[in-house]
């Protein structure tokens, strides 16, 4: 008889009680609308590496071979701060014309790894860098400041 308080594993361990009351493990499996196959695997982890084994361990590992070298996400996110006011289809764009290649749902990806996704936390970040570093801003980003300064004052009211 298996005992746990951990929410996540009592039906686990649930199943294989009931299935040891019963002795027969596809009316148990039936009753707790489970596959013998699932059955068999929770069985085979409690007999390994006891009841704290039916806790469920991530499986997925990071495909780093999908993702972009270094190179290509630091032009990325450069760009996203001298013109915050471009989407991710234009950014593609005119990196390719600057020589980095990266699709559009490439700069959408590395723009969420850097919290970057949207006109706000592009701006916000451009802020945080003018703040940090003292940089003198580009035309295209003080126009871009002042829009979303417009839009500040207008939906105050």
């Amino acid at each position: 008889m298996l005992h746990t308080n951990n929410p996540i594993i009592k039906h686990k361990a649930g199943l294989l009680n009931l299935a040891e009351e019963l002795g027969n493990v596809s009316k148990a499996c039936k009753m707790m609308g489970v596959s013998r196959d699932t059955f068999y695997r929770y069985q085979e982890l409690v007999d390994e590496g006891g009841i704290d084994a039916l806790i469920d361990k991530s499986r997925r590992i990071p495909n780093l071979k999908n993702r972009v070298d270094e190179e290509t996400e630091k032009a990325v996110c450069t760009y996203a701060l001298e013109f915050p006011a471009h989407g991710q289809v234009r950014a593609s764009n005119e990196l390719r014309k600057q020589g980095v290649f990266v699709s559009a749902s490439g700069v959408r990806s590395i723009w969420l790894r850097h919290d970057l996704e949207n006109f706000k936390k592009r701006l916000k970040a451009l802020e945080a860098k003018v703040a940090q570093e003292g940089i003198i801003l580009t035309e295209s980003q003080v126009t871009a400041l002042e829009k979303e300064g417009v839009h500040n004052s207008v939906s105050a009211y």
